[in-house]
């Protein structure tokens, strides 16, 4: 749940939150929340999940909440929108939904959400890559990075992009399962464009819960246009890891997800939706 929170405040402090929230590109009131997040010490390792792989896998689609309640726990995110309508991309605690043209909105805090993972990112190590050709070589120059096979981690990474490849999921029509949805998905791609990859590196062995291994959304540096990462090259990126040692999963009560059969193992079909082909990486 979000609250409005209403204070006076100096002509100084106000002064430097709107420097702030220019130097960043994030919103005034993302700068006041990650100050007083820091402020008061609250947990910045730890991811927040709404519903699972299972349920998207078998067409549980049905928002289950909004993404208000995302921001109030996380200002870095990755899902979809009820009826698996477009792509999640939540940046600098602003929320975009990218569609079947590539070209983003922002939406409104009531939007419903099935399905996202979020966190609020502060970067545990920083490092540049250069020479991306594709996405596997950028997955392979990422792996160098993680400590470990069985951490969580969010990804950042901005730069100019030479070329980035992106899907959107078209809305789901009444009964489809997401390999069914999303062989109807819409691809396109961007040339020289600036802008963002954010997302996450799952473990396997949480492969019924998040989306196993990457998952990277793309926002350009103007809002204007994102999607589903689906192939890159760029000649250098800057890269942000917040390693994640905490993750909450909020269980739907949505009908469909009380009757959904979650006994199967929702890799294959995760991996055939999110890429294309079964992947064994």
């Amino acid at each position: 749940m979000s609250h409005h929170l209403s204070c006076r405040i100096s002509d100084s402090l106000w002064s430097a939150l709107r420097a702030e929230a220019e130097r960043t590109g994030d919103s005034v009131s993302h700068v006041v929340q990650r100050a007083l997040s820091d402020a008061l010490d609250l947990e910045h390792h730890s991811i927040f999940q709404l519903s699972t792989s299972g349920a998207i896998v078998n067409g549980v689609f049905q928002g289950c909440a909004t993404v208000g309640d995302l921001k109030s726990h996380g200002d870095l995110g990755i899902g979809t929108f009820e009826d698996l309508d477009g792509e999640l991309v939540l940046a600098g605690g602003r929320c975009f939904q990218a569609g079947v043209d590539g070209v983003t909105t922002e939406v409104a805090d009531d939007q419903r959400v099935p399905f996202a993972t979020v966190t609020r990112f502060r970067a545990d190590r920083t490092t540049r890559l250069t020479g991306i050709e594709t996405i596997d070589g950028l997955y392979e120059r990422l792996d160098g990075l993680r400590p470990s096979e069985n951490v969580f981690v969010a990804l950042q990474l901005d730069g100019l992009f030479e070329r980035v490849d992106l899907r959107a999921a078209r809305k789901a029509l009444p009964g489809e399962d997401l390999v069914t949805a999303t062989s109807r998905q819409s691809e396109f791609g961007f040339d020289d464009i600036e802008g963002t990859l954010v997302g996450f590196w799952t473990p396997s062995y949480a492969k019924a819960v998040g989306v196993a291994g990457y998952h990277l959304h793309f926002i350009s540096a103007d809002r204007r246009f994102g999607g589903h990462l689906i192939d890159v090259r760029a000649a250098e990126l800057s890269v942000g890891l917040h390693l994640e040692t905490d993750i909450h999963v909020a269980i739907p009560e949505t009908e469909a997800f009380l009757r959904a059969d979650l006994s199967d193992d929702p890799s294959p079909a995760m991996e055939i939706a999110e890429r294309g082909f079964v992947h064994d990486r």
